[in-house]
């Protein structure tokens, strides 16, 4: 049974940073794509960061440099490093995983089959 778990989210301050983290179960990472979305209320979940399955790109910069995604499939976990933090950034976060791909599509929450049941991120000045 494929299985995706978020860290504890947080609150931080505007600027501030935080890394969430996904674990999984039931698969092994190294044979998904990985990603992670957003979702505020009302809104649709929004694709912020994919890395491509395999090891040969461990890591993917995106948010014009602040957010950056990356695996570990020694440890079946896939990361979200996320610096200089905006209100806006206020969101559930959620980790998903797929194990193929349009690559052009990555960002597309159709594009994933399996869902964390996502974690709470606030931003606050």
């Amino acid at each position: 049974q494929v299985q995706l778990v978020e860290s504890v989210g947080d609150s931080v301050q505007v600027g501030g940073s935080l890394r969430l983290s996904c674990t999984s179960s039931g698969f092994t990472t190294r044979t998904y794509w990985l990603a992670w979305f957003r979702q505020v209320p009302v809104n649709e979940r929004d694709g912020v960061a994919r890395v491509p399955l395999g090891g040969c790109t461990p890591y993917v910069v995106s948010m014009k440099g602040r957010f950056t995604i990356f695996r570990d499939n020694d440890n079946n976990s896939v990361y979200l490093q996320m610096n200089s933090l905006k209100p806006e950034d206020t969101a559930m976060y959620y980790c998903a995983a797929n194990p193929t791909m349009i690559p052009s599509q990555g960002l597309l929450a159709d594009s994933y089959t399996y869902w964390g049941r996502g974690t709470q991120v606030t931003v606050s000045s």
